[in-house]
This record gives structure tokens, C-alpha cells and sequence, in this order.
């Protein structure tokens, strides 16, 4: 099948596109053809060597996790899908391909209204949000900062936790700062100053610490909190220089495809934004991850293999 390897560590030129060796479902599983897969901050990471104590990776190597797609083949014991089933989840299987494997776990029926791209771009993003701010304890009444804000993971931070009954405050460049209040967040700008703009936007004080960015926000965020607890990055290195925690995720949410399912419904419907910002043919992996690494994406970059 057609896939995206890497067999050394490096920048986005050591992607190319490959045949590679069918993958099948095993117990509990489905093989899904794939229609879209989402980019993620992480995959870069990974393919550069940087994430290894997190996830070690065996070279050579597909990127990507998230996925939307069609169920071709299921795996003994399964019930939840059949072929045919329209799906999106996260995989098992390096998820820039043509096919991929899922536990039946974290997968959910895709609503017809949501488009392809649309459904690759949730997962990722959803239960990243979704396990910090169970984390974090985020609350009814609190208020929130979210540092990367405008971002997939921001973004469904920012919504996440507007359901909850918190109060956001976002941080991002002023460009993304109206699309940050039709979230429902409370818009500053990132950089210099960053600890007074966030007192005059949030008076009553900030109860937890969101940080997607990683570009050097926790010392002004332990100055804000006045200490070092309820404050979480999943992308600052030097997380453990200021006492934060550091989120790496890799496992599965407990009932990760039920939450999902909900997403995806409010997805349909409107109720849930994640910007799909850009596509590209699975074979511009390359070109996409050169984006993503570079910043400043608002909501998610997503691979189209059934594209020339």
C-alpha cells in the first residue's frame, strides 16, 4: 500500500512517499481505508528525534495518528463497525496511508454532514484538550488561560472549557484575535507585557494554565497562578526548568470513541470548530509538516491521499 516513510531522523526532507507492506485487523480491531489524516505539532517532533522518551519510534517509519475514513476489514470479535462504516479515530498505524489499523476503542461513527477533512481534523485535538482540561480540574466559574489559542488544540481547549463554564483567556497574534471571540474567549496578545494584559483581560485572577504554544510563556504563567500547580504545557521543553508539568498523552482517554462521537456531532452541527486551515495530497507530506513546524497555523493542516 501507499504510505509516507522516514528511515532516519531529520528534517521534513527525509519523508517520501513509499510502498509498504499491507497492514490487517487483528482482535478488536478495524482497518480503515483512509480518506483524510490530520498533521499534528507532534508528528514533527517525532520525526525530528525530539520525542523519543515519549514515544520511541521504530525506524523506518510512518507519521500521523488521526485519521477519517471507511472500514474495509474488521478484526475477529468486532461489533461496534462493519465494512462500510464511515469512521474517524486515532490509530494504532502511522496514519499517512492508504490504510491504517484502530482499536474499536478509539474510533466513532463519522455524521454524514461532517466532510472528510473536517472529521480527520478532530481527534487529535479533542482528546488533547479534552485531557488537559481534565488534568488541570478545569471548572464551572474558573477562569482559564490558553496559551496557543487559535490552534487545533487551542482551539478545542477554548471550546472545551467554555462548556464547562469557565472563563478563557486566549493568547495569540492579533490576526487570529476575532476568530478567538467567536470561540468564546477573552483575546490577548502573546510577547512582552503578556503578564499585565492578562491581569486587565482576567481581574479576578487565573485559576489553571493551558500552554499549547511552548514558546516561553510558563515563567510569566507561574508569576500569574503565583505558583507552580495547575499549570500544564504539552510543548515547552523546559517544562520541568519552571516545575510545570509536562502532558505527553500517548494513551487512550477512557471512553475516548464515546466522547469522540459527541464531537463529531457537534462538529456536524456547528457546535464544534476545528479549522481545517489547508489540504494537500498524501505525497506533500513533506511541504505540510514544513508548515506545521513553522508555526502559526490556525486550526489544522490535513492530508488527502486519494488526491493527485
Amino acid at each position: 500500500m501507499e504510505a509516507i516513510v522516514y528511515e532516519e531522523f531529520g528534517g521534513p526532507d527525509v519523508l517520501r512517499p513509499a510502498q509498504v507492506e499491507d497492514v490487517h485487523a487483528g482482535p478488536g480491531q478495524i482497518r480503515v481505508e483512509v480518506r483524510a489524516a490530520g498533521v499534528n505539532p507532534v508528528d514533527h517532533k517525532i520525526r525530528n528525534g525530539w520525542m523519543e522518551a515519549a514515544f520511541p519510534t521504530r525506524l523506518p517509519a510512518t507519521p500521523g495518528s488521526e485519521f477519517a475514513g471507511v472500514v474495509d476489514e474488521t478484526g475477529r470479535g468486532v461489533t461496534e463497525f462493519a465494512v462500510g462504516d464511515e469512521v474517524l479515530g486515532r490509530s494504532t498505524t502511522g496514519a499517512y496511508a492508504a490504510y491504517v489499523l484502530a482499536d474499536v476503542g478509539a474510533v466513532a461513527p463519522k455524521p454524514e454532514a461532517l466532510g472528510w477533512p473536517e472529521a480527520a481534523a478532530l481527534p487529535v485535538a479533542t482528546a488533547t484538550a479534552a485531557r488537559v482540561l481534565d488534568e488541570l480540574a478545569v471548572a464551572a466559574g474558573e477562569t482559564l488561560l490558553v496559551h496557543g489559542a487559535s490552534g487545533a488544540v487551542g482551539s478545542a481547549a477554548v471550546q472545551l472549557a467554555a462548556a464547562r463554564g469557565a472563563t478563557v483567556v486566549g493568547t495569540a497574534s492579533p490576526a487570529n484575535h476575532d476568530y478567538l471571540r467567536v470561540l468564546g474567549a477573552v483575546p490577548v496578545a502573546y510577547g512582552e507585557g503578556l503578564v499585565d494584559r492578562v491581569r486587565e483581560a482576567a481581574p479576578q485572577g487565573v485559576a489553571a494554565v493551558f500552554d499549547v504554544a511552548g514558546k516561553g510563556a510558563l515563567a510569566d504563567s507561574v508569576e500569574l497562578r503565583g505558583g507552580t500547580d495547575r499549570i500544564t504545557t504539552i510543548a515547552d521543553p523546559d517544562a520541568a526548568h519552571h516545575g510545570v508539568a509536562f502532558s505527553a498523552g500517548g494513551g487512550s482517554l477512557p471512553d475516548e470513541g464515546r466522547r469522540l462521537a459527541e464531537y463529531a456531532e457537534a462538529a456536524a452541527v456547528g457546535g464544534l470548530r476545528i479549522p481545517v486551515e489547508r489540504t494537500f495530497p498524501l505525497r506533500e507530506a513533506a511541504r505540510a509538516q514544513e508548515l506545521s513546524e513553522a508555526g502559526h497555523v490556525r486550526g489544522k493542516l490535513v492530508l488527502l491521499p486519494g488526491e493527485r
